[in-house]
């Protein structure tokens, strides 16, 4: 059985047509879809305790679905007390259906509950069709179990598209259902 995504059948079903009369072009492969999701963690405490990077990769592994890789320093800093090698961070890369499974969990789960949530900048993009996302506090997704996860942990959100503009992929995005800052309530 093959399994499948609301959000990816919607993408297919529904936004296809109109980002078809959006872009002015016919081709389905020259629309702007998603490619990845990058979900990563930064564990600068991990160098005192190393508890915390085993917190970290299975808090992604409960939020995502999937087994998070351990990132490891590439440079000893003398001020950081870092050495090349060590383990600061934790990350996820997202294809196919768990990338839509966990974009419409985040859209419709995860933001309504970040305290005094008006909406998504519109100016995260970095110029070439990719959105990127901080979050404060990793118990906003309620898969964690907040008595587990004591210690304060953000993260970040990466969205990957395939277009080189930042119009189209906001366009995608704002498709997508994903809650940008509305331009009234600056």
């Amino acid at each position: 059985m093959v399994a499948s995504a609301r959000l990816r059948d919607r993408y297919y079903d529904e936004l296809i047509p109109q980002l078809k009369e959006y872009t002015g072009r016919t081709n389905v492969l020259s629309l702007p879809q998603l490619d990845k999701i990058v979900v990563s963690m930064g564990v600068g405490s991990a160098i005192s305790d190393k508890k915390h990077i085993e917190e970290a990769t299975s808090a992604l592994a409960t939020i995502t679905g999937q087994k998070a890789c351990v990132c490891r320093a590439r440079k000893s800093i003398a001020n950081f007390r870092l050495r090349q090698g060590m383990p600061i961070g934790a990350k996820v890369t997202l294809r196919g259906v768990r990338m839509y499974e966990f974009l419409d969990r985040l859209v419709s789960i995860a933001l309504p509950r970040v305290r005094d949530f008006r909406g998504v900048k519109r100016n995260a993009f970095d110029g070439n069709g990719n959105y990127s996302l901080g979050l404060n506090e990793q118990t906003v997704f309620p898969e964690l179990n907040p008595d587990k996860y004591l210690r304060p942990q953000g993260l970040n959100i990466a969205i990957c598209t395939t277009r080189a503009t930042d119009e189209e992929a906001a366009k995608l995005l704002d498709l997508l259902g994903f809650p940008f800052e509305r331009s009234d309530q600056k």
